[in-house]
């Protein structure tokens, strides 16, 4: 499998805080003609595309990648007075508050802005953030390994505590990684603020493993991706993402005619990314610029392979082979983003003295 990209799909959201001092970078290009895109470490668009947006607009686009989302956000925060680029891309739904909250963006309509589908448009009012993508994030599951034991793979948050399933789930850490804390967030979505201790309470009897972030749980403990084979994983179930399955069969070296995960499609939790134009960013004429070419039709079109997610913008397509592996979850959990804005960092706190201790 393409490691790199496939990371793609791994936005690990670190809640970690980065300490202000570190690397004395001066910020981004004063340079009129570049405009610098910070991201987390799975942006990934195909060489023409972006050269197509380069040759159009005039303006050559650097990169800047900061570590996974969680990292990336905390330390466009601590350097948002004097930012390492223009526009930031790879905030999800999970942590936008605290972007929102620290004035990490300005104020930009983008030019595609009536394209996005209304159920994924946010601070809709004052336009600081563009949507980009979606997607879910889900249990995945080895499908060898259940049809081996032949035991029904689950469906379910709560298949997922029941005695047949003990021993064989690995999670991320809610409060170092995205999908930790989309899959937290998820469960508090299905039982409610007073329902999911009791819910992780169950699961904690019930053996499920805990590692920092999704790379670990992914590629060394899971047992159906081909990494985790080789590294001895014996997970056989892990929270990823509902597109992972058709990344596993679209990097495969020999391509199977099914993907040899599945997805439990009543897991999964809606995710949603956006960029945004920095508060202080030094070419802000670049940065919309560039904003308006992530709502194009061609970006969304290409971001599916390249990022295995969703467009956002109607009537994008998505390919075939993405559709085929890898049905989207058809009733996601969703939570609004005040009630993430509210509960986040009171929820972490809870279920980490809650699973960790």
């Amino acid at each position: 499998m393409h490691h790199k990209t496939f990371v793609a799909v791994a936005v690990g959201l670190g809640l970690v805080t980065l300490s202000a001092c570190g690397s004395t970078d001066t910020g981004g290009s004063a340079d009129p003609t570049t405009v610098t895109l910070v991201s987390h470490d799975s942006w990934a668009v195909s060489k023409d595309v972006l050269k197509d947006f380069e040759k159009r607009s005039g303006y050559k686009v650097r990169v800047l990648k900061d570590g996974d989302a969680g990292q990336a956000v905390n330390k466009a925060i601590l350097t948002k007075d004097n930012p390492q680029g223009d526009v930031f891309f790879g905030v999800d739904n999970t942590l936008l508050s605290r972007a929102l909250d620290n004035g990490l963006f300005q104020p930009y309509r983008a030019k595609g802005w009536d394209t996005v589908r209304p159920e994924f448009r946010a601070d809709q009012g004052k336009h600081r953030v563009t949507p980009v993508d979606t997607g879910d994030i889900c249990v995945n599951y080895d499908k060898a390994w259940f049809s081996a034991h032949k035991l029904t793979p689950p469906r379910s948050f709560e298949d997922l505590a029941k005695p047949a399933y003990k021993n064989l789930l690995v999670t991320e850490n809610a409060a170092t990684s995205s999908p930790g804390l989309g899959f937290l967030l998820g469960s508090a979505a299905k039982f409610g603020d007073d329902g999911w201790p009791g819910y992780w309470k169950k699961l904690k009897a019930n053996g499920v493993k805990v590692v920092d972030g999704w790379e670990q749980a992914y590629y060394q403990e899971f047992s159906g991706s081909s990494e985790g084979k080789k590294a001895g994983g014996d997970r056989p179930l892990v929270v990823s993402y509902a597109s992972s399955p058709p990344a596993e069969v679209i990097y495969a070296k020999k391509r199977p005619a099914t993907a040899p995960t599945g997805v439990a499609t009543g897991t999964c939790f809606r995710q949603v990314e956006y960029a945004g134009l920095l508060s202080n960013a030094k070419n802000t004429k670049g940065g919309k610029a560039l904003l308006d070419f992530l709502l194009t039709k061609e970006f969304q079109q290409d971001m599916p392979l390249n990022m295995f997610v969703y467009p956002v913008v109607k009537g994008a397509a998505v390919p075939a082979d993405f559709t085929k592996y890898g049905p989207a979850a058809e009733d996601p959990e969703t939570l609004a983003p005040d009630t993430i804005a509210a509960n986040r960092d009171e929820w972490v706190k809870s279920w980490t003295s809650l699973v960790l201790k």
